[in-house]
């Protein structure tokens, strides 16, 4: 019978990549909560948990896990936390795991950018090397009108600011986030941003509206209007065509994607448009024209 150490505060949420890591709960929730298109941690109250919990929790998975080599901070947003708390934490975990090779994070740009490049250096030296973030858009109305709490400006910042640390990057961007109103520019935005921090990684998801998420409705003047499956190809389309990328890995394979993309960009990015392209062309026309998910609207 399998037996985890860990008390794990539910629900619990990784990315996918982070299948074969240990998730560790260093804060419970997410410290903005506002974004009306997510409700992960809306059953939580955010709070940061007691270090001695944390550290007998290091020492209950060092006898179980001796060999664990990756380790995921959950939940939201670990980086939230000051690097006076952060950093016995990674020396920790370095120090009773010494075959770790990755420990890594959830991030928002305004927790990158509240700390200095330092201190985002110390904390990749104690052995932070990969942080996620979901940018979500690179537009500003977009940004605004789901209550991200960023801008584009904010969001290439923090990204640069993790990238001159050492830090590698992976990037999240929702395809469908703007509705038809907003389609295109928030490919083109998004893309733009996507092309001035150069993450490692890439990948985009479909817009999943939680039931009864009124919230997010009001947000676009209670007249979003979802894409259909073609008007999601066609802003995923012109997102790749926009990118001027030479090395990020992109994948299209969330869930939530029903094409699944896999390349490099720029070197795959004309096979990847070609393959767009052949759905487009060849799928049942019928097909293309519902919607991916169908949610409750107001």
């Amino acid at each position: 019978m399998y037996y985890s150490p860990l008390t794990y505060h539910e629900p619990l949420y990784r990315p996918p990549s982070e299948a074969r890591s240990v998730i560790f709960q260093v804060t419970l929730g997410c410290s903005w909560n506002r974004c009306t298109f997510c409700s992960m941690y809306n059953s939580k109250q955010f709070r940061i948990r007691e270090e001695r919990e944390l550290f007998a929790e290091i020492g209950a998975m060092s006898r179980t896990f001796p060999r664990a080599r990756r380790f995921f901070l959950a939940d939201g947003d670990a980086l939230v936390l000051a690097n006076s708390k952060l950093l016995p934490i990674l020396e920790a975990i370095k120090r009773s795991f010494p075959q770790v090779s990755r420990v890594s994070a959830y991030a928002s740009p305004r927790n990158l950018n509240a700390k200095s490049t330092e201190e985002l250096k110390a904390l990749r030296k104690a052995g932070l090397t990969l942080i996620y973030l979901g940018i979500e858009s690179g537009d500003d109305e977009v940004l605004h009108r789901v209550e991200k709490g960023e801008t584009a400006e904010s969001t290439v910042r923090g990204l640069l600011k993790a990238r001159d640390s050492g830090m590698r990057t992976s990037v999240m961007i929702i395809n469908g986030l703007g509705g038809r109103r907003y389609s295109e520019r928030h490919a083109v935005a998004s893309a733009r941003v996507v092309t001035r921090v150069e993450p490692d990684y890439l990948s985009t998801l479909v817009l999943t509206i939680p039931r009864l998420k009124t919230e997010f409705y009001r947000g676009f003047d209670n007249c979003f209007e979802e894409l259909t499956m073609k008007g999601l190809l066609e802003e995923q389309r012109q997102f790749l065509e926009h990118t001027a990328l030479q090395h990020s890995l992109f994948r299209s394979s969330h869930a939530s994607n029903f094409l699944v993309l896999k390349g490099v960009l720029g070197g795959d990015k004309e096979r990847l448009l070609s393959q767009i392209d052949q759905v487009l062309e060849h799928a049942d026309q019928e097909y293309l024209t519902m919607t991916l998910h169908h949610t409750d609207h107001l």
